[in-house]
């Protein structure tokens, strides 16, 4: 079966809003064994709207748009679908008295728009909105329309996912090995030998600092062994599986133990913090942080020695394991990591753009890893927490800081 995505809306061409659905759709419709061959984002406009739809229809099997069926007069993707489709709108009754049940007392006019569907189009529940999704089987093809917001778009096309993997009958089975500290090339060239059986996909996405190995194939029984032989290739630089994250590979580490890790920032100003405290849960390992961008914070916060300050700097290999012992202690910690260096845009203490330092300290003692990055600001700094809690990983894993 061929796809095509269709995302709705004049803000996605002006670039106020970044199309995101459009990836996340890709790969569902991929895993239902769907095959995308086109991905577009078209104006509020209904009639060049229509026009997109018939002409996806004219080359794919299976049309899913998202964007547009809100109750404003710019929502028009219902009208492009009746239109394109021959299928003119009714109103659905079951739907207005959801509607109202939503949003008791008087509702203006155009909020009942969204419980307009097209002729023979069945209505998708939205549990997280009120404009509900469509799917619309026309001559053997299928229209789908899911609402724009992600938190309802989601679950809105839970529905619709084992529909179409029983059409295709090709459902896939996807499994990632999940790489940090070796850049897609070399990713590559240490799998240069692998040899990729027939009917599995394999490509590499890459992200600051990881690197997404996936196979995906209708034969789940030929992926377990192609990851075995990623982890063998790949060793420690292998830090999960699947849907798995880094810092919650850190948090299961720290949990097991029964032990807590706390931070000290200087150029990620909170950005370590920020990700270990993404996961629901993480108050249990994670005791907190200190931001000491200034360098007197890094002595009055940190209990970095001011002697070492006035010697080697903020920047330097002795102040990053100051502050992750400090902030260990201070912190009451079991683990503290510590993050300084230069993030441009120019560089500092004679030391140039990209130079930085990451420390961790434990109950064995500390580690510093010093690193030379390359990029903006933005992904300096970004390199910098994926290289902080592999550091804190490794440690403790027992494994070396970055085995070759």
């Amino acid at each position: 079966m061929r796809g095509a995505v269709v995302a709705v809306g004049t803000e996605l061409l002006l670039g106020d809003v970044v199309n995101s659905n459009a990836a996340w759709l890709g790969n569902r419709l991929r895993e239902a064994g769907v095959e995308v061959v086109t991905s577009t984002a078209v104006a509020d406009d209904v009639e060049r709207l229509a026009a997109t739809v018939r002409l996806c229809l004219a080359d794919a099997d299976v049309v899913v748009l998202c964007g547009g069926l809100g109750p404003t007069v710019d929502d028009l993707t219902r009208d492009a679908v009746a239109l394109a489709c021959d299928a003119p709108l009714r109103r659905d009754e079951g739907l207005v008295a959801h509607l109202r049940s939503l949003f008791p007392g008087d509702l203006p006019a155009d909020v009942f728009r969204q419980a307009d569907v097209p002729e023979g189009a069945e209505a998708l529940p939205n549990p997280a909105g009120s404009a509900p999704g469509l799917w619309l089987d026309k001559g053997g093809k299928v229209v789908v329309a899911l609402p724009g917001p992600p938190r309802e778009l989601q679950p809105t096309s839970e529905p619709v996912w084992p529909r179409l993997a029983a059409r295709s009958g090709r459902a896939l089975t996807t499994r990632q090995v999940l790489v940090v500290g070796l850049g897609e090339s070399v990713v590559a060239e240490r799998l240069a030998g692998l040899v990729v059986p027939d009917g599995v996909d394999l490509s590499y996405l890459a992200s600051t600092g990881l690197v997404r190995v996936r196979f995906t194939s209708a034969d789940t029984a030929l992926l377990p062994p192609l990851v075995e032989q990623v982890e063998a290739a790949l060793g420690d630089h292998v830090y999960g599986h699947d849907a798995e994250t880094l810092d919650g590979v850190v948090h299961d580490l720290l949990g097991a133990r029964d032990e807590t890790v706390a931070v000290a920032e200087s150029l990620t100003g909170g950005l370590l913090a920020a990700a270990l405290s993404t996961r629901a849960g993480s108050s249990s390992t994670f005791r907190g942080g200190v931001v000491v961008y200034a360098t007197d914070l890094k002595h009055t916060l940190a209990g970095v020695p001011s002697p070492l300050l006035h010697a080697e700097g903020a920047v330097a290999a002795s102040t990053a394991a100051a502050l992750a012992a400090g902030t260990r202690d201070r912190l009451g910690a079991d683990w503290a990591l510590a993050t300084t260096g230069v993030a441009g845009p120019s560089e500092q203490e004679g030391k140039p753009v990209g130079t930085v330092f990451v420390a961790v300290a434990g109950p064995d003692g500390g580690r510093v890893r010093e690193l030379s990055l390359r990029g903006d600001r933005a992904r300096i700094r970004e390199a910098t927490v994926v290289a902080a809690l592999d550091l804190l990983r490794r440690a403790l894993l027992g494994k070396p800081d970055r085995p070759s």
